[in-house]
């Protein structure tokens, strides 16, 4: 489930933290970093249970006007498509997805508030209402309105993403990331087929790769700042960004634990980080200490890379 990318930025944030606070221990370096793995597969398995919340409102509303004394021609003849919608039944019959929910106390009744302003906003949505008026329907449109509900009410609710950051500090960096998986899975959603789950990495080896990244510029921080420090011209090492450096640790170990990673691949993806996790010239800034440091490394062995694409220098 979880790319390389994300890899990246669990490992970036578990070592600024542990760098920022002193703490050396590697175990709790290691386990904070695969619980912060495992939130994203959680926050996968929270999300998928909204579109039941949402139903289950919307029951609640239909059943409060149907028992008012003077109900409207609305209320009392009540648009059931929504509730009776085929895929999110499947959603609300799966019990590996009820089960896991109950079990990490993963429940949107914690969150009424927001699962009321996300209906809220599906009642005026276009799309949402051409879907209950439509002459009819077929398992398709059930699902083009739950996909359209993830990719349309999720990212830019602002109650969401404060409860979620609520609920984990982990699950800050996760929502677009787990909500493009949901939309990704779920277009392959069939009549006929159940709901499936990913694990938590796409890989096996990418679980290795997240230890081994962390291990390796934990173990050799110090090692890594000095090396920076002989190619920052005019700098002091406490004037940098400690975002920044904490980056261009991360960019080495990269290079140098990872022979089959190109290092423009590896300067890249440290240069886009600090376009989100640090000031505004950083990126300018990792991308030539990095270019320079890896370079110098390269030139001396210290980086070795082999493999048909990766012989050669950065440039």
């Amino acid at each position: 489930m979880i790319n390389r990318r994300l890899i990246r930025v669990k490992v970036f944030k578990v070592l600024f933290s542990r760098m920022s606070s002193g703490s050396e221990s590697m175990d709790g370096a290691e386990k904070e970093l695969l619980m912060s793995c495992e939130k994203t597969l959680e926050l996968y398995y929270f999300l998928l249970t909204l579109p039941t919340a949402l139903k289950r409102l919307s029951e609640i509303k239909i059943e409060s006007g149907l028992k008012k004394f003077h109900p409207t021609e609305e209320e009392a003849n009540p648009n059931r498509r929504f509730i009776e919608n085929a895929v999110i039944a499947k959603l609300e019959n799966c019990r590996e997805l009820t089960d896991f929910c109950e079990k990490k106390g993963l429940l949107w009744n914690d969150y009424d508030s927001v699962v009321k302003k996300i209906h809220s906003s599906l009642m005026e949505r276009e799309y949402y209402r051409s879907y209950m008026n439509a002459a009819e329907n077929t398992f398709e449109d059930d699902l083009k309105v739950v996909m359209n509900i993830f990719e349309q009410e999720l990212e830019d609710c602002e109650d969401l993403s404060n409860s979620l950051e609520d609920a984990s500090l982990y699950w800050v960096d996760d929502l677009a990331y787990v909500i493009n998986i949901i939309l990704k899975r779920l277009s392959h959603l069939k009549t006929n087929s159940k709901i499936s789950f990913p694990k938590v990495f796409i890989k096996e080896d990418d679980r290795e790769f997240a230890i081994r990244l962390l291990g390796k510029a934990m173990l050799n921080y110090d090692e890594y700042v000095e090396l920076m420090s002989k190619y920052v011209l005019n700098w002091e090492l406490d004037r940098i960004a400690s975002t920044d450096m904490n980056l261009i640790v991360l960019g080495i170990a990269e290079a140098i634990a990872f022979p089959n990673i190109p290092l423009k691949v590896t300067i890249n993806e440290y240069v886009e980080l600090s376009k989100f996790y640090s000031t505004q010239n950083s990126k300018i800034f990792v991308n030539g200490i990095l270019d320079k440091v890896l370079l110098g490394l390269q030139k001396e062995g210290i980086i070795q890379k082999s493999g048909r694409g990766l012989v050669g220098s950065i440039d």
